[in-house]
């Protein structure tokens, strides 16, 4: 087990990660103030792993409450957060009731938010099962549901107590899930470290291939990234907007083309394409640059072409996003392979960007 920490004074917790670890429920009841948790989890997720983990909290006396919900980003709205409410309400959770998330990004999204705002707040674990969960969305404390506007619009920041990756769980995951997973991995390599991404490029077979050694320190690598852009900047005030490469694109292509049709992870790798393009235009990447981040995406069974929406639905859909500042958007891009930079979207070249996806449809 690799065991790392988000230092944030009160609010510090531990990621655990490593193998059998869903049977480890001692790593999440010695911070539990009551023998009674609340297990939030997805259709899919309780057929596979529920019951494990049911069993593993009751051999340390703890009494669960299951609350399952349907699966995918569809779901991720104000009506699904209404029924897990209405679970915790009917069996009579208190605020003591730590709030267990098992399942991927939807689950753990929306069960943080419940958990953020129930009864003020109430103790809230994750427990990701996905590879996107468990190298980014599980870590830092961000928490939502969609609105037909836009992603993750409504939501709050707050942190869970621990973060109990099994890295197992990937064995059942599918391989689009997988490579889903793998867009936020090469997130970190372009933005904030450069050998990283070349580590990722040397090691794209291996990933995929599911090789233990290398998915385990691909989650541990992404997971240290993430906690220390987290340490330095919480509340997504500068630096922590750099994790948000290619997203404020993906936002859209998921908006525009009705959430769940496309996964996060593969908007999210159509719209780093888009973004490196803009940096091309920019001045700061070269060709090559763009066309080595387009191979390395390929390699791992990502999209790299984003849907014609039309550049003006775009535009339309990126005004919502939450970088949004005095009603010039912000946008995050590349000053090179390795670094990033946040600024105010380029009007001329950003139009240049969407208008091409008409071009080439």
């Amino acid at each position: 087990m690799r065991t790392l920490n988000v230092e944030l004074k009160d609010r510090s917790y531990s990621i655990h990660i490593g193998s059998g670890l869903l049977s480890h429920s001692k790593l999440l009841t010695e911070r539990f103030k009551q023998r009674r948790a609340a297990v939030i989890t997805n259709e899919t997720i309780a057929q596979l792993y529920l019951e494990r983990l049911v069993t593993a909290l009751g051999e340390q006396g703890v009494e669960t409450v299951r609350i399952i919900i349907p699966d995918g980003e569809a779901y991720k709205n104000s009506h699904t957060l209404n029924a897990i409410f209405d679970g915790l309400i009917e069996n009579r959770c208190e605020r003591g009731t730590p709030i267990i998330a098992l399942g991927g990004g939807v689950v753990g999204d929306i069960a943080g938010f419940a958990a953020a705002v129930y009864q003020r707040g109430v103790p809230f674990f994750q427990v990701p099962t996905t590879l996107l969960a468990q190298v980014d969305s599980s870590v830092g404390g961000k928490t939502a549901i969609n609105h037909p506007f836009g992603k993750n619009m409504i939501g709050a920041f707050y942190q869970p107590r621990a973060v109990i990756a099994d890295t197992d769980t990937l064995e059942t995951l599918p391989q689009r899930e997988l490579a889903a997973g793998l867009a936020e991995v090469i997130k970190y390599g372009l933005i904030r470290d450069y050998a990283f991404l070349n580590w990722i490029e040397a090691n794209a077979e291996r990933l995929i291939g599911r090789d233990p050694e290398a998915l385990a320190y691909a989650i541990e690598l992404s997971c240290r990234t993430k906690a220390d852009v987290v340490e330095l900047d919480e509340r997504e005030h500068g630096l922590r907007a750099h994790l948000n490469f290619g997203h404020t694109f993906g936002h859209a292509i998921e908006a525009g083309t009705g959430y769940g049709t496309w996964l996060h992870g593969e908007a999210v790798a159509a719209g780093m394409v888009l973004a490196a393009q803009l940096s091309q235009r920019m001045g700061y990447l070269s060709t090559t640059d763009v066309a080595r981040i387009s191979a390395l995406l390929t390699r791992v069974g990502l999209p790299i072409d984003a849907p014609d929406l039309g550049a003006a639905r775009y535009l339309e859909l990126m005004a919502h996003d939450k970088k949004v500042e005095g009603g010039r958007l912000q946008l995050i891009l590349l000053e090179k392979l390795g670094t990033a930079f946040v600024t105010e979207a380029p009007g001329a070249a950003l139009h240049g960007v969407l208008e091409q996806l008409t071009v080439h449809a």
